[in-house]
């Protein structure tokens, strides 16, 4: 019994989710005493974790339905209070994305600071303080040189915080997860079963909660580098604007490669559709962000 209680924890390790599957079935099962059928929990639980319990061999068939095949195992894990608790505690920061409460101050702080493009005040402010840290650079350096520079940088933190702050793993079994759903589903529909059909679909829809986790672990990196990144960017559109409190002078121009050996000013407009700094920032950006992922070998998309 021992070496199948622990089984079953692994399992519950594995899929948190599991643990409140167990417990339902445990109840209705009279403590496995009895027998259960898909009808008897549909309405608490789900045909993936239904298929789960069959498929890990908890549930056994039975002589109409399906039996705990070790009863004592799963009391022994059900009944473990820690092990209920850490399974709790498991589905609801995988509820959250795995979002904690600093990324949640982070996401919070990168709204506020979008204020910063369109309320001079703010912008000023943000810039002001920036400039305090990128000011002697920006004294030494040729103003292209800088915006590589911090292009360069924020790649390589954009990339090291995609790495760390996301679970390629998860990602990738909810990946797998929609792929299987549909491979079923298709080949259900060549052999005509209708049933089969319509029981996957109900799948489908219950799975559009791990498309909801998907985009909340691919956005939660994405909150901290912006939190890092817009105040850059403010600093930039603070020192270029024309008539801003950074703007000193002449506007300071560039000579943008692959469209001709003309000076350009920062301000001008790109083939005339976005400003030249932008573009320069974000060509430096895409390509040294590249660099950087192969350099280290960071892989920041599931397999």
């Amino acid at each position: 019994m021992a070496r199948s209680a622990q089984r079953v924890r692994s399992l519950v390790e594995e899929d948190p989710g599991l643990m409140a599957a167990l417990e339902l079935v445990f109840e209705q099962t009279d403590g496995g005493k009895s027998e259960v059928e898909w009808g008897d929990v549909r309405d608490e639980l789900s045909s993936g974790q239904w298929g789960r319990l069959i498929e890990t061999g908890i549930l056994a068939d039975g002589e109409e339905g399906f039996v705990i095949a070790d009863p004592d195992a799963v009391a022994a894990v059900v009944s473990d209070d820690e092990a209920v608790a850490e399974a709790e505690k498991a589905v609801s920061e995988d509820g959250d994305g795995g979002w904690s409460t600093w990324d949640k101050v982070a996401a919070v702080g990168s709204i506020g600071m979008f204020a910063g493009y369109s309320i001079p005040s703010v912008r000023d402010t943000i810039g002001a303080v920036i400039n305090v840290l990128l000011g002697p650079l920006d004294a030494m350096l040729p103003f292209y040189v800088v915006v590589l520079l911090l292009a360069t940088l924020t790649g390589l933190y954009s990339t090291l915080l995609q790495a760390n702050l996301m679970d390629m793993d998860k990602m990738s079994e909810y990946q797998q997860r929609m792929k299987d759903i549909q491979e079923r589903q298709k080949a259900a529909k060549e052999r005509g079963d209708e049933e089969e059909v319509e029981a996957i679909r109900e799948e489908q829809m219950e799975a559009m909660g791990d498309q909801l986790g998907m985009f909340k672990l691919q956005f939660r990196p994405m909150v901290w580098i912006m939190l890092l990144t817009i105040p850059a960017f403010l600093w930039m559109y603070w020192k270029i604007l024309p008539g801003g409190a950074g703007f000193v002078g002449q506007e300071p121009t560039v000579v943008m490669p692959l469209v001709g050996a003309l000076e350009q000013g920062w301000n001008q407009n790109f083939m005339g559709i976005v400003p030249v700094w932008i573009v320069w920032y974000f060509v430096c950006s895409m390509a040294f962000t590249q660099v950087i992922r192969k350099a280290l070998n960071i892989q920041t998309t599931p397999t």
